[in-house]
C-alpha cells in the first residue's frame, strides 16, 4: 500500500470531530506505511481581504485557521512520531480544496459533528459532497462523542452491491482487514420481494429454495475471490432494505465500505443511496469508495 508513496490525508477545521478526525488518518497512515497531509481551506480571503493593505497584523481568521493546523499537526506528530506530517492551509472553500486534494491520496479522512441537525448540515455542505466528487476512497469517521474506535482493532464491514467483478470497496475493504488483521464481514443485501415483504422480518438467505440465491451468492464470492488465506472472512446474503441492513451492520464494525456509482442530479453529484444513508446515519465511520465503469 506504501509503494505509491501517496499521503493519506485529512480535512481539518479546528473542532473537536476534525481533531478525531486527525487521529484515525494518524493511525491510518501508519498502518500504511504512508505519510499524512492535513489541509485546512477556509474563504478568509473573502471577507478580511480588504483589511491586508490597511492592517499589518494578520487577519484574524488566517491566523485562526493556521493555529488549528499547527495544533492538528502536533497532535498527529504526538500519537505517531515516526509518520511524515505536513500541512497545508488554502483560501477557498472546503469542498473544492478537499476534492482536489483527492486526486493525490490514499484515502481522504473527514470527521462528522454528529447526529443532530447542524452536524447534518455540515455533513451535507461539505462531507456528502466531497465523498460525490472524490477521486479516492472517503473515510467520514462517525459514531459516539468520545474518541472513535482504533482503526487497528475491530471488524471491518462490506456492503456488497450486485457489481461485484472488479468492485473497488471490496479491494479497499479486503485490504483495510488485511492491515489491521482484523476480520472482514461482507454482507449482499437482496431486496424482497412485495409478497416476501408480508411473510416476516428480513433473514440471512441461508436455505433453499429462495429466488436468485445462487446469482446472490455467487456476487458474494465475487466480491471475497481474491481475500487472501490468512483473512478472516464472514459472508451473508441478506433479505431486506440496503440502506436498513446495512445501518444494522455498522451498530457491530469498526469500519463500513461501501461503493458508490455517482449518479448526476440537478443538485449536483452525490453519492448513492445507501452511501448516503449511512453517511447521515452509521453508528460507526464510513468509507465511501468510488467506483469507475
Amino acid at each position: 500500500m506504501s509503494a505509491t508513496g501517496l499521503p493519506v490525508t485529512v480535512g481539518i477545521d479546528g473542532t473537536e470531530p476534525s481533531l478525531r478526525a486527525v487521529d484515525w488518518a494518524a493511525d491510518e497512515a501508519a498502518l500504511r506505511g504512508a505519510p499524512l497531509r492535513l489541509v485546512h481551506a477556509s474563504l478568509w480571503e473573502r471577507y478580511e481581504g480588504g483589511l491586508l493593505p490597511l492592517d499589518p497584523e494578520e487577519p484574524y481568521e488566517r491566523m485562526r485557521v493556521e493555529e488549528n493546523a499547527a495544533v492538528a499537526e502536533r497532535r498527529a506528530r504526538l500519537r505517531h512520531p515516526d509518520v511524515t506530517v505536513t500541512s497545508a492551509v488554502f483560501p477557498e472553500d472546503p469542498e473544492s480544496a478537499l476534492v482536489r486534494e483527492s486526486a493525490t491520496a490514499q484515502a481522504l479522512v473527514l470527521g462528522c459533528r454528529g447526529r443532530g441537525t447542524m452536524g447534518r448540515a455540515f455533513l451535507g455542505s461539505v462531507s456528502l459532497g466531497v465523498a460525490g466528487h472524490a477521486h479516492c476512497p472517503v473515510i467520514v469517521v462517525r459514531g459516539g462523542g468520545g474518541q472513535p474506535p482504533s482503526p487497528a482493532a475491530g471488524r471491518i464491514a462490506l456492503g456488497v452491491d450486485a457489481v461485484a467483478c472488479g468492485s473497488a470497496a471490496a479491494r479497499f475493504a479486503l485490504d483495510e482487514a488485511a492491515l489491521r488483521g482484523t476480520p472482514l464481514r461482507a454482507v449482499r443485501v437482496r431486496r424482497r420481494s412485495p409478497l416476501q415483504a408480508t411473510a416476516g422480518p428480513a433473514r440471512a438467505d441461508a436455505g433453499p429454495g429462495l429466488p436468485e440465491r445462487p446469482a446472490a451468492a455467487a456476487c458474494l464470492a465475487d466480491a471475497l475471490r481474491d481475500a487472501p488465506g490468512t483473512l478472516e472472512v464472514d459472508g451473508a446474503t441478506v433479505e431486506g432494505h440496503p440502506r436498513d441492513v446495512l445501518l444494522a451492520v455498522s451498530r457491530e464494525a469498526d469500519l463500513i465500505v461501501v461503493g458508490t456509482r455517482r449518479r448526476h442530479e440537478h443538485t449536483g453529484v452525490r453519492p448513492n443511496g445507501v452511501a448516503h444513508a449511512l453517511l447521515l446515519h452509521a453508528s460507526c465511520p464510513v468509507a465511501v469508495v468510488p467506483e469507475h465503469s
